[in-house]
């Protein structure tokens, strides 16, 4: 059985053009070779039958002339009948249209013979009394289809199957290319980036097959790197709970009891950080929210700097953008030494800025960008006292992809860095 989605569309396209062969041929065998057949044939008997009164009524003498004209001028043989014998004509195109018009013109039952010693096809005429034979070259007289229009019709048809053909493939390629791609993808691997040309609904499918491998291998990457953070934060607290418990067993000490408390809330924080980056996968539907309200209410949760100012109702995913801005937030409080952290909303007709700005050292340019990736930190220890574990802006990076907004960060000439949100 075809299982390509191209033999398959190549044999209905075949199908299909062989019935509108059909069809046509039909049509113009009904309503041009047929009548033309039809009009040569009776013009044909008309002249053999005027051709044979003709012979009648001429003098004897005169008659060989008017033979070898006849034979010159339209290939036509007319003589009296000779006696002999004859045998089945040799079938052609159209011969029953001649016996046809022949029997109509002389009032009987006309039917065309040979000899076998001749490619001629004869008749038997009597006329004025006189028994005629006329005889002519099938191959002179019989009417041929008019090939020309069978042609034109049988070309058209193979071009547009060809064409049809074609621009199938067009489509069919890189179908076929997007589904071994998509195997590659669902491999772990990165495919090769699929050509983003062609038409437009191809190339933009291309384009988003190459943006949604990008995706998975990141997801990939993100999974992979979360487990390894998890594995190795997770062992310092351990290891200093075990140590703990090891030394309780000797002696009991409130102190250590508090450190082992401390312990398990790191590791809480912790985990309670990985499973927010773990299951930011799908949006959030948004709705329509008063964004001056929300930000200074979140800006008031972390005792941020916020002058409010008038509505601005926008729709958007309020849970995520909660989130969102509470770890920029933490972010900023974590490296702004102190130093109070400001909120600005900037309410446009298209679109909506948030900022959150710190008075800290700010961020070298070339680690602007690597600082959202997960576990990244600028600093190379990993104790929660020197920066968290560096899944903060990792989740912001996230939760603004997910839900379509531009998340950028900006040294301040004053000192500082500036987040910036753009919800659109």
């Amino acid at each position: 059985m075809v299982q390509s989605l191209f033999a398959r569309t190549a044999i209905i396209l075949a199908i299909v053009f062989l019935l509108f062969q059909a069809m046509a041929s039909y049509v113009v065998y009904r309503t041009l070779v047929k009548p033309v057949a039809q009009r040569s044939a009776d013009d044909l008997a008309g002249l053999i039958v005027l051709s044979a009164q003709t012979w009648v009524e001429l003098p004897p003498e005169v008659r060989p002339a008017f033979e070898r004209e006849l034979a010159r001028r339209h290939g036509l043989r007319l003589q009296a009948a000779s006696g002999v014998t004859p045998v089945e004509a040799a079938g052609f195109p159209f011969r029953n249209e001649i016996e046809l018009a022949l029997s109509s013109r002389l009032g009987e039952e006309i039917r065309l013979d040979g000899r076998k010693d001749s490619h001629a096809v004869w008749v038997e005429l009597p006329v004025g009394g006189t028994l005629l034979q006329a005889g002519f070259f099938p191959d002179r007289y019989a009417v041929r289809p008019p090939l020309a229009a069978v042609t034109l019709v049988s070309v058209g048809a193979f071009i547009v199957l060809l064409t049809a053909l074609l621009l199938v493939r067009r489509i069919t390629v890189p179908l076929a290319k997007a589904s071994q791609a998509a195997g590659v993808v669902g491999k772990g691997n990165i495919p090769e980036s699929l050509p983003e040309t062609g038409p437009r609904e191809l190339a933009d499918l291309a384009r988003r097959f190459n943006q949604m491998a990008r995706e998975v291998h990141d997801l990939l990457e993100n999974r992979t790197t979360l487990l390894g953070g998890i594995s190795h934060d997770l062992r310092t607290p351990l290891t200093r709970m075990q140590l703990n418990i090891e030394l309780l067993r000797e002696k009991f000490d409130p102190e250590r009891l508090a450190r082992m408390e401390t312990d398990l809330a790191e590791m809480n924080g912790l985990i309670g950080g990985y499973l927010e980056l773990a299951r930011n996968t799908q949006a959030e539907l948004p709705q329509t929210v008063d964004l001056d309200s929300l930000v200074a209410s979140v800006a008031a949760k972390h005792g941020a700097i916020y002058q409010s100012r008038s509505r601005c109702d926008y729709p958007v995913a309020r849970a995520s953008l909660e989130r969102l801005l509470d770890n920029l937030m933490q972010n900023a409080h974590q490296y702004s030494g102190g130093k109070a952290i400001e909120t600005r909303l900037r309410c446009g007709k298209t679109h909506v800025e948030i900022s959150v700005l710190d008075s800290g050292p700010g961020i070298p340019e070339p680690e602007l960008d690597k600082v959202f990736r997960p576990f990244y930190r600028l600093e190379s220890s990993r104790a929660s006292s020197t920066g968290g574990t560096g899944l903060g802006l990792a989740i912001v990076k996230q939760l603004a992809e997910l839900n379509g907004w531009e998340i950028r960060l900006v040294n301040r000439p004053e000192g500082g860095l500036e987040a910036k949100v753009v919800l659109r």
